[in-house]
């Protein structure tokens, strides 16, 4: 077998060890996995903007950074994450045709780099991360490679999609409404959306917005250990989460005590939950019961609220209408219709109708939802357990927009991802893991959701469960069908 073969499934932190201990150099593991990206993306469409021969060029460099993951191939999401003198095109038609060049990488981006990884291009991301789908007219679909006729979740479909596939082994995603753990439920994977404040997204965007960024692996201890790589906060931030006790990384295998979850197994506000999404969660709670924890019907009210969805709307909007006009500063021209999509170009269209008063009411009704939802937690429950999306992976095209309705796509959102946004709004860390399949094979994921700042326990109960009923060894079917 291939060195490419050989590591295909293997977690990042076993492929920085072949390097550390001299099994592997950089240039092999990199070039095993643009061997698997050529192989294997044909049909899945994950990896749209390549830059092998700058991670061949940084592969034989002397300086990469002796990191954690010093060696280790790596993918970053078409989206806001900067990487200097690399193309930006967020999913966008305008910039991918104009391909502006980063000045200067993102905080976080840097951090990457310092931790040794070695990033072979860009995952595809829907335009502006506006839909919990990766369908962006500018690049097409990203298929799950579980089945391809199905949606790897979004925004950070790509990323989910490539570390699925094995064609890398943890990629870059950021969480606004879900877009961490949508793909990760809908690939079987880890995603952790952590604590608003805990990882700067600086310096051109605020912590005291929704999104979050991190990443998607196969393993737990792969997403603790770039925590550690890169948590804390940058220069000028104004929210900053309690730092950790020690390392996240020791939190692998630590016990966590006998934990009082919490458990929602239907919609907070009414709507349907499949069969399937059920059953995941409430087999979770018996494998919780199982460890030692007490598991108890409950959740915070204020998920039932039914004013949440208009409330998160008016902040989602204005987002996309101040990253339509941040698309236009980077090709030196406001877009103009024809080159935005039609989900986006409403919502922007709608933001600038919405007064400063209504936007400033819109941020104090997330405060007040973000006091009373953290309250639970206050009130004695160490964690929620949740379905993480309504219905398993749906088909590609559902989110299309419809002739004269071009928020259409948004409603079927609303109704697919209930469970997620909420934790964007609150500001607290949430993770998907992938402990359920369905009888058609495709994975089925479940959220907990820890107090702010406790992305330590979550990590703790994820090793836990993983250790407990070991996923990795399960391999996607329609990854193994080579373009």
């Amino acid at each position: 077998m291939s060195l490419a073969d050989d590591t295909r499934w293997m977690d990042a932190t076993d492929q920085a060890a072949l390097v550390a201990g001299g099994q592997a150099s950089v240039a092999e593991l990199v070039e095993a996995a643009i061997e698997r990206i050529e192989a294997l993306d044909g049909p899945i469409n994950a990896v749209v903007i390549r830059w092998f021969d700058h991670a061949r060029d940084l592969a034989v460099r002397g300086d990469l950074p002796d990191g954690p993951f010093r060696g280790v191939p790596f993918l970053l999401k078409d989206l806001w994450a900067a990487y200097e003198g690399q193309v930006l095109s967020n999913g966008n038609v305008a910039l991918r045709d104009a391909q502006p060049v980063s000045p200067a990488d993102t905080t976080i981006v840097s951090r990457f780099r310092d931790a040794g990884l070695v990033t072979l291009g860009r995952t595809n991301s829907p335009e502006l991360g506006s839909v919990p789908v990766t369908e962006p007219v500018a690049y097409g679909p990203t298929r799950n490679p579980w089945d391809t006729d199905r949606v790897p979740g979004g925004s950070s479909g790509g990323a989910a999609a490539a570390v699925a596939a094995g064609m890398v082994p943890i990629a870059h995603a950021s969480d606004g409404g879900g877009s961490i753990r949508i793909p990760a439920a809908c690939c079987g994977l880890i995603g952790l959306k952590t604590s608003q404040g805990r990882i700067t997204v600086g310096p051109y965007r605020t912590e005291s917005g929704l999104g979050v960024e991190l990443c998607v692996s196969r393993s737990v201890r792969d997403t603790a250990a770039l925590l550690d790589a890169v948590h804390g906060p940058g220069v000028g931030d104004t929210v900053i989460a309690p730092p950790p006790s020690r390392p996240y990384i020791d939190e692998i295998g630590a016990d966590p005590g006998r934990l009082r979850i919490g458990l929602l197994d239907h919609h907070p506000r009414g709507g349907a939950v499949h069969d399937d999404c059920v059953a995941a969660v409430r087999t979770t709670a018996s494998m919780l019961e199982a460890l030692g924890h007490s598991v108890e019907p409950g959740f915070p009210a204020p998920l039932a609220d039914e004013s949440f969805t208009q409330r998160f709307m008016a902040i989602w909007s204005t987002n996309m209408a101040v990253g339509l006009e941040a698309y236009g500063e980077a090709i030196g021209r406001p877009l103009v219709e024809h080159e935005v999509e039609p989900v986006n170009w409403a919502q922007a269209q709608f933001a600038h109708k919405v007064s400063g008063v209504d936007h400033a009411k819109a941020l104090a009704a997330t405060a007040e939802f973000r006091r009373a939802t953290q309250q639970w937690w206050a009130d004695g429950f160490d964690l929620l357990l949740t379905p993480t999306l309504a219905e398993p992976p749906v088909r590609i095209g559902e989110h299309d927009p419809v002739d004269g309705d071009p928020m259409a796509g948004m409603r079927r959102a609303a109704a697919w991802v209930p469970f997620t946004p909420p934790f964007n709004v609150s500001g607290q860390p949430a993770i998907n893991v992938p402990l359920h399949w369905n009888d058609a094979g495709l994975p089925i994921g479940v959220q907990l959701v820890a107090a702010y700042g406790r992305e330590d326990l979550l990590i703790r109960v994820a090793s836990q469960l993983e250790a407990a009923h070991a996923w990795a060894q399960r391999t996607p079917p329609a990854a193994d069908s080579p373009a």
